[in-house]
């Protein structure tokens, strides 16, 4: 973790590419969409808490390296960075698979602007990091997976009607996304 980060009295821009565009849990004074450049969102987490348990692991998102990926910017007040870094820390950084950083993104507004931002990559070297894994494998994972946070399939179909309301389309989580809506015929897309 970076100390520094906290510790500023300037606003704190921070990005969300997952379950932060649809339930940020923070208060922020501004939203936009935005891109980084560098990283992709990719299901390649173990997820041990939220979303599954060491026996069951479900599946959650991390940035990882190469690409681009486009989600949410929230700007935080300065007076409020600290009690935001704590709960962002307490809520990504569980079994801290994730490495706090600053990257810098572009808001997708009119003028774009670039903005340092807050950002959690993963660490590959974590043993949680589960890397590039087929479709048949994410779809067992997310369907066994039920943490504290509740069902992983939850978590899946959240983020993807979250992408789909800022007009992004990611094909594998959209086609996983398919294949969890065609095992629950009848049941209500988006829990």
């Amino acid at each position: 973790m970076n100390p520094d980060i906290a510790h500023s009295t300037e606003d704190l821009w921070v990005f969300g590419y997952g379950s932060l565009i649809w339930r940020p849990g923070f208060e922020f004074v501004e939203k936009a969409p935005a891109r980084l450049i560098g990283a992709h969102r990719a299901l390649c987490v173990f997820s041990h808490v939220h979303r599954g348990t060491p026996e069951r692991p479900g599946l959650v998102l991390g940035l990882d390296f190469g690409g681009a990926c486009r989600g949410v910017a929230y700007r935080v007040t300065g007076k409020l960075r600290r009690d935001t870094v704590a709960y962002l820390r307490a809520r990504e950084q569980v079994t801290s698979v994730y490495r706090e950083t600053l990257r810098s993104v572009t808001l997708l507004t009119e003028p774009q602007r670039r903005v340092d931002a807050m950002v959690y990559m993963i660490d590959r070297g974590h043993v949680q990091y589960a890397g590039r894994l087929d479709l048949a494998t994410q779809l067992h994972l997310v369907r066994q997976g039920h943490g504290q946070s509740g069902p992983n399939r939850e978590y899946v179909l959240s983020t993807v009607h979250a992408l789909e309301a800022l007009g992004l389309y990611d094909r594998d989580l959209h086609l996983l996304a398919e294949r969890l809506r065609g095992a629950h015929e009848g049941v209500a897309a988006h829990t």
